[in-house]
């Protein structure tokens, strides 16, 4: 079980916990992929992972020679498979691995092995993707937790609040003591006519009387509202969330997808990403995503396979 600590504020802090914690076993499903061959090696480097590359070995082998990655090759374990998704599902069921990082797979490929029934994985909680990025805006770089913005489309409030007790469980991996909860909307009043609203106003309810773990839960907020302490201020917001969220719970995937690729490329913001929910964290990176990025998920993963 991992030990409460001070809370991580940067990827390199991060980074460094999981040396400290790991390595832990991490699967690269469908391996012959550049740039997950990369992020692969160089978690190799630092110490936070054990790789298991799975897929077609003769062509996993090929592109990693061709990477210059000979150190990965001699430590890894190679596992040929024709269907590397199902391969890497049943191993992490098994406890053969302890986190699953996507190669050169598509997403929804991954996630049907992974809830396969017979792979050992499902847990009876709703999957959520929780994003990690490194936010300045209050003067202080520090993580802030965006949410859901890659498998729940539409989620009901339900399903908002499992995401929210994702987020909380992720924040408290990180040693947040009572993480900050922001339900964002397009505005802080409750209105019928934006949707959102209500089911924030609920959530902020659950979160007070104890629903949705131990955290603060406060919505709505607009963004401005979440992460700046003079945009609360101004408005006359009263709440301990206000200006010094820690996570972002986004009403629709549109939302989250939209705030976390602000975050990267119009911030230019670091970034890691996990889906929770499952026996074992998976790892769902875009093929677009730095070696970096894949690291910081990587260890991400290893930390939350250490609880």
């Amino acid at each position: 079980m991992l030990q409460a600590t001070a809370a991580i504020g940067t990827f390199a802090a991060l980074r460094e916990r999981a040396r400290e914690t790991g390595p832990k076993r991490v699967a690269v499903v469908d391996a012959n992929d550049e740039i997950a061959l990369t992020a692969a090696a160089d978690a190799l480097e630092q110490g936070i992972a054990l790789l298991v590359l799975i897929g077609d070995a003769a062509a996993i082998l090929r592109r990693a020679e061709a990477l210059g990655l000979g150190k990965l090759i001699a430590a890894a374990e190679i596992v040929d498979a024709a269907d590397a998704p199902a391969c890497a599902a049943r191993m992490a069921g098994a406890g053969a691995v302890d986190v699953l990082l996507k190669g050169h797979v598509r997403t929804d490929v991954l996630l049907k092995a992974a809830l396969d029934k017979d792979a050992g994985l499902r847990t009876g909680a709703l999957l959520s993707d929780v994003l990690l990025y490194e936010d300045v805006l209050g003067g202080t770089r520090r993580l802030v937790a965006v949410t859901d913005g890659g498998l729940n489309v539409a989620p009901t409030l339900e399903q908002k609040a499992q995401i929210v007790r994702n987020a909380v469980a992720v924040l408290a991996c990180l040693g947040f003591q009572r993480p900050k909860i922001a339900i964002l909307s397009a505005t802080e009043a409750v209105s019928a006519s934006v949707p959102s609203t209500l089911d924030a106003h609920a959530l902020a309810k659950m979160g007070a009387a104890g629903e949705l773990g131990d955290a603060e839960v406060f919505g709505p907020l607009a963004l401005d509202n979440a992460l700046l302490e003079s945009a609360a201020r101004a408005k006359g917001i009263v709440s301990p969330v206000a200006g010094h969220a820690d996570a972002l719970i986004v009403p629709n995937i549109e939302a989250g997808n939209v705030l976390g690729k602000a975050a990267k490329y119009l911030g230019g913001s670091a970034c890691a990403h996990v889906v929770v929910g499952a026996k074992v964290p998976i790892l769902i990176p875009s093929r677009v995503e730095s070696a970096e990025d894949k690291v910081n998920s990587i260890a991400l993963g290893v930390l939350l396979a250490s609880r």
